[in-house]
């Protein structure tokens, strides 16, 4: 237990150096966030859009089904989505996006040229609804 503590205590270059990046959040911020495990029910690719793909997700039995669009059309195909299990920010304020309402946000990794995407990888077990914290 005595090495858990030590090695998770910070030096004090390492605090200042999070402290120096940019947007730094407080616990308490990011505890606002509701992250979701959902599932995606139905995909299809947005009219006029090479990236956008409007995404049916199931959030379990307390939050049920919406829908969100995100713009992972040029890493996944429709057909490759359905079923998949992703992390949702389930308490964002919707958006409309080429007319169309989005009612959260998958979460997905990439680099800053956004030349790579893959989206956030979960446990095929995890049931849908649980919260990510």
């Amino acid at each position: 237990m005595e090495n858990e503590t030590q090695n998770s205590e910070q030096s004090p270059e390492q605090t200042q150096n999070i402290e120096q990046q940019p947007n730094v959040v407080t616990y308490d911020e990011f505890n606002r966030l509701d992250l979701r495990i959902a599932q995606i029910v139905e995909a299809e690719r947005v009219a006029k859009s090479k990236k956008l793909i409007k995404l049916q997700i199931n959030l379990g039995d307390v939050l049920g089904e919406r829908q969100i669009v995100a713009g992972i059309g040029k890493q996944y195909t429709p057909e490759e989505l359905i079923g998949r299990k992703i992390v949702v920010v389930a308490n964002l304020k919707p958006a409309k996006l080429m007319d169309l309402e989005s009612k959260g946000m998958l979460l997905a990794a990439s680099n800053e040229e956004h030349t790579f995407l893959t989206l956030i990888g979960v446990d095929p077990l995890t049931p849908i609804g649980v919260k990510v914290s």
